[in-house]
């Protein structure tokens, strides 16, 4: 049975629906990631899970016990808010240290305690100082290290790395995801942010307006979502208009709205489709060489990779290249658009609403 199960809860605010009759189950230790745009329901349901919004229908069970009578405060769960919500007038160690004072534990055993986590966090020098003293990742490191010194059944995060600039965010990921996984703690992350869930998660649940819309892997929802809106939110892709022109068995042709015609690796009916596929995983070739053509008309250096805008008679698409450190294509260079038949996802008619 799942350490944590959330049976069909819903959550409506007037007549606008939060949350409606969501399911999700969570393994004892798992990474879970609530992923979606603002506004979805994720914080809802975060909130509900912990106590502070109580569901209109449905149960929470953590570890066997329905949550619905049980105080917050006696729900046995870590959290970590976006903006930390540190007590400004007091130390760090004096912050890290509430939740075992306010459970009356011996001031021998809170000191030990406390000096574990500020170790175990990387904060060793910084007992005495005071929140503003510190930087926006020492802080975070406080705040996690007040959620973990209780020993929580569950540690929730909401988008805690948020306020952090973007290479102190990669590092608080990694250090995030070794302490997890040292202390073995189910935790369960809101995020709009995919490339923070990817890194994360070991398994990522996409919300939208309100519904759990797919479950699966990080590289699964990205290889293999299950419509196009999911296609769309994690990362960018290319979303080409056609028709299956010809199905029989194992034999599908599609034709795109350019007029290139290829044949692909599912069986679908005949009808209108999107097809989708990703940047990275199409190649330039020489021009005439591959399944379309078309002029750069823009290109962004990413660092990594560079970014090209292509003109089609497809309409607009990207296209990743790594960057090697050599100079690549110019502007207004016409080339060839090619990709396999297996980095190709289509969704039929069905699957478009």
């Amino acid at each position: 049975m799942s350490y944590l199960r959330l049976e069909e809860i819903s959550k409506k605010y007037g007549d606008a629906p939060a949350v409606s009759r969501l399911d999700l189950s969570v393994e004892r230790g798992q990474f879970v990631s609530l992923l979606g745009p603002s506004g979805c329901g994720k914080t809802t349901t975060l909130q509900m899970i912990v106590g502070f919004v109580v569901p209109d229908s449905g149960r929470i069970v953590l570890g066997g016990v329905d949550l619905s009578s049980v105080h917050p405060s006696r729900r046995g769960i870590g959290i970590v808010f976006q903006n930390y919500a540190l007590f400004p007038h007091m130390t760090v160690a004096k912050n890290i240290a509430f939740g075992l004072e306010m459970r009356r534990l011996s001031t021998a055993e809170i000191g030990n305690r406390v000096q574990r986590m500020i170790d175990m966090v990387h904060l060793e020098t910084l007992g005495d100082r005071l929140p503003r003293e510190l930087s926006g990742g020492q802080q975070q490191r406080v705040a996690l290290a007040r959620a973990l010194i209780i020993e929580p059944r569950l540690l929730l995060l909401d988008e805690p790395f948020s306020n952090l600039d973007a290479q102190l965010r990669e590092d608080m990921r990694i250090e995030l995801r070794a302490l997890q996984r040292k202390l073995g703690i189910t935790t369960l992350l809101v995020t709009h942010d995919q490339s923070e869930a990817f890194a994360l998660s070991d398994v990522v649940a996409i919300m939208d307006r309100g519904s759990l819309v797919q479950i699966a892997a990080p590289q699964d929802a990205y290889e293999h979502p299950d419509n196009v809106q999911v296609s769309q939110f994690l990362g960018k892709t290319n979303l080409l208009r056609g028709r299956v022109v010809k199905s029989i068995e194992a034999d599908c042709i599609v034709e795109l709205e350019s007029g290139a015609k290829l044949q692909t690796l599912v069986d679908l009916p005949q009808g209108p489709i999107l097809m989708s596929v990703r940047p990275e995983r199409i190649n330039l070739v020489p021009v005439d060489t591959g399944i379309l053509n078309g002029r750069v008309v823009a290109r962004i250096f990413q660092g990594h990779l560079w970014l090209y805008e292509m003109d089609t008679k497809a309409g607009r698409m990207f296209v990743c290249v790594a960057n090697t450190g050599a100079s690549l294509y110019q502007e207004k260079a016409v080339l060839g658009i090619h990709w396999d038949l297996d980095a190709a996802h289509i969704f039929h008619e069905k699957a478009l609403a």
